[in-house]
Parts: structure tokens; C-alpha cells; sequence
């Protein structure tokens, strides 16, 4: 009875703890249920790109930016660039006139110029003038042409004011000085165009012209520089020539040239020198 008495108490103890087993995964069970399940996992978002700013705004979305278009030249590009071309040009000129001066000035001083000697023109009353026909005096060699816009009366009244200059302060080297105009457009200035043009000069100059060929082989002589330039449809033209003044000793040899850059009195102060030299032997 014994054995079967504990058997039976075993069975009873087996028995009793199988039930709270199966309860106590019960509530396991029902606990897990229970309990918030984590979110499932979804697809990843497309990543945003980043975004820009636009330079100098400090706006990251660039809404309501408005960006103004720039050129490759801007107006104080193209201003700097005219005053470069301004000053090249102009330094050109000086440059050219510079080296003529002194070109001429070696000349004179190593001995007979290569420049000018004889030549026949024609004056206002058809005369036939030659360059013996003044020797004895200076001379102030002007060529130009009477449809000239600006330059050659620029030139020709500067010569006027070296003369009234020269007249005032040293009368007697005035007398002894002749302008001459020389025109380098026969075809056009005629004796009554030169006539007509004449009357806004100084009186004392003699203007000469002469055919095509006298004038040709004059500026030869000379290395004038003449060209036909801005023909229109209509035939009419400007002359491109040297812009040069002659000064001739009263031999008629060549003393001096001044260009366009030098001011009346610096011609003047030339002509004083030259003309009162005196040679020490």
C-alpha cells in the first residue's frame, strides 16, 4: 500500500505541475501577443539630391531669383578699350613725327640733304615758276590741296601766325621769307580754285600748281607721301599726303622741316636760329 500510495503520490505531484506548465506558456504565449510589434520595414525613399544656392543670393530653393544674363563686354570693358586705341594712335603720330624730325635733322647736319632741288610749277596768273626764281630768300614749303576739310588750313594758318609773329619781333627776317602752297590735286585746283582759296591765308604766300606730272615729280623730289582716298560714287575724293613744312636756306637747300605736332613759336624759335646763324671757321 505503501508503494502504491507513493506511486500514486507522484503521479498526483506529475500530474498537478503538467497543467501549470502548459498555463504558464499560455500566458507566454498571450503576453507575446500582446505586445506592440515593431513597424515592418517599407522600401527606402529615393534620396532628395542636394540642393544648390545660387551665388550671392544665400537662397537655397532659388524661388523668385531672378538671374540677369551678362555679355563677354561689359561698358567699362569696351570704354578701357577705346582709350587704349585712343592713346595708340596718338603715340603713333608723336612716334612718326619724332623720327622724321630727327631723321631730318641728321640729314641737315651730315651734309646736302637728299631732299628736294629743281622743279617748275605755274602760278595764279599762269606764270611759269621755277625754284631759281627763289633763291636769295627763305622759304616756307607747304603741299596740300584747297579741298583740304582741316589739316592743311590748320597748317597753313600757323604759317600765317609764324610770319605776324616774325613780322612784329623780327621785321627784317619776315622780308626775307617766303611761304609757298604747293597743291597736290592739279586735276581739282584749278588757278581760280587757288585763287578763291588763297583769300583765307596770309597774304604773302605764292600757290603754285602745274599738270599732273610737274606736281608728280615735284613731290618725288620732296618724298611726299600723296594718294587719292574716300572716292564717293559722284567722284569726289580727299587727298592722303605728308603732312611736312620746308624750310629752304636762300640757296634753296633744305635747313629744316617741321611737322604738325610743333606749335607756331617753336617754329619760330627755329626759323630765329636758322635764319641768324653765323658759322665760326
Amino acid at each position: 500500500m505503501i508503494r502504491i500510495a507513493g506511486a500514486t503520490a507522484r503521479r498526483s505531484i506529475v500530474g498537478d505541475r503538467l497543467p501549470l506548465a502548459r498555463r504558464l506558456g499560455a500566458r507566454l504565449s498571450e503576453s507575446s501577443a500582446s505586445a506592440p510589434k515593431p513597424p515592418a520595414a517599407t522600401a527606402a525613399a529615393p534620396a532628395k539630391p542636394a540642393k544648390k544656392s545660387f551665388a550671392g543670393t544665400g537662397n537655397m530653393d532659388g524661388h523668385n531669383v531672378q538671374m540677369l544674363a551678362r555679355g563677354p563686354v561689359s561698358w567699362p570693358a569696351l570704354g578701357l578699350v577705346a582709350v587704349a586705341a585712343a592713346s595708340a594712335v596718338a603715340y603713333y603720330k608723336i612716334e612718326r613725327e619724332r623720327r622724321l624730325e630727327n631723321a631730318m635733322g641728321k640729314i641737315v647736319s651730315t651734309g646736302k640733304p637728299a631732299i628736294g632741288g629743281e622743279w617748275s610749277l605755274v602760278d595764279l596768273d599762269g606764270n611759269l615758276v621755277t625754284n631759281k626764281q627763289f633763291e636769295g630768300k627763305w622759304t616756307l614749303l607747304y603741299f596740300g590741296f584747297a579741298r583740304c576739310p582741316d589739316i592743311c588750313p590748320s597748317e597753313m594758318v600757323k604759317v600765317g601766325k609764324v610770319m605776324d609773329t616774325l613780322a612784329k619781333e623780327h621785321p627784317e627776317l619776315a622780308k626775307n621769307l617766303q611761304p609757298i602752297f604747293v597743291s597736290v590735286d592739279p586735276a581739282r585746283d584749278s588757278l581760280k580754285a587757288l585763287k578763291e582759296y588763297g583769300k583765307d591765308f596770309h597774304p604773302s604766300y605764292v600757290f603754285l600748281t602745274g599738270s599732273p606730272e610737274q606736281v608728280q615729280l615735284m613731290a618725288k623730289k620732296y618724298r611726299v607721301y600723296v594718294s587719292k582716298a574716300d572716292e564717293t560714287e559722284d567722284g569726289d575724293y580727299l587727298v592722303d599726303h605728308s603732312i611736312v613744312i620746308y624750310f629752304h636756306d636762300d640757296t634753296g637747300d633744305l635747313a629744316d622741316c617741321f611737322t604738325q605736332s610743333m606749335r607756331p613759336s617753336d617754329v619760330v624759335e627755329k626759323i630765329v636760329e636758322r635764319m641768324t646763324f653765323v658759322p665760326s671757321f
